[in-house]
């Protein structure tokens, strides 16, 4: 099986962070790494509302990557909290503090606990693009057709 390619990010840990593990791949496969919850006290999430939950952790991404932030399926399964930006995205000029945008979807308070699994983070490359105006744009099968016009 073929090996990912691995990439070095520099990461920085903000003071009071030292005690969470950095973001880590929980099995040899996995493609996103779990991040932690780096609060002091408690954030509890009553039903319909949304925090941002913070990380402890900078980084300075290699230029044509990103970081995107994903919900954690467990998370989302067992209590009805996930992503709100999914995927939120981290750019490869931003310096601050990582922070997760969590929503409880759910009927139930809940709480983030420090050192608790909140999201899932996927290194990508991106692409830019420039765009070209034309005055018409070239055929295709599916042309205008939008919301549900290709059948079930």
């Amino acid at each position: 099986m073929a090996q990912p390619q691995r990439i070095q990010i520099l990461i920085h840990r903000l003071p009071g962070s030292d005690d969470l593990p950095l973001p880590r791949y929980m099995t040899a496969h996995a493609s996103g790494m779990d991040v932690y919850a780096a609060n002091r006290e408690d954030i509890v999430i009553a039903p319909g509302a949304s925090v941002i939950v913070p990380t402890g952790l900078a980084m300075a991404l290699p230029e044509g990557y990103e970081a995107q932030i994903r919900p954690r399926s467990g998370l989302a399964l067992k209590h009805s909290v996930t992503v709100l930006n999914t995927p939120g995205t981290i750019d490869a000029d931003y310096r601050g503090e990582v922070g997760v945008i969590l929503i409880n979807h759910g009927r139930a308070t809940f709480a983030v606990k420090r050192g608790e699994r909140i999201a899932q983070m996927v290194i990508q490359r991106y692409v830019q693009a420039e765009w070209q105006t034309v005055e018409q744009l070239p055929a295709s099968s599916r042309a205008s057709g939008g919301f549900g016009s290709t059948g079930k």
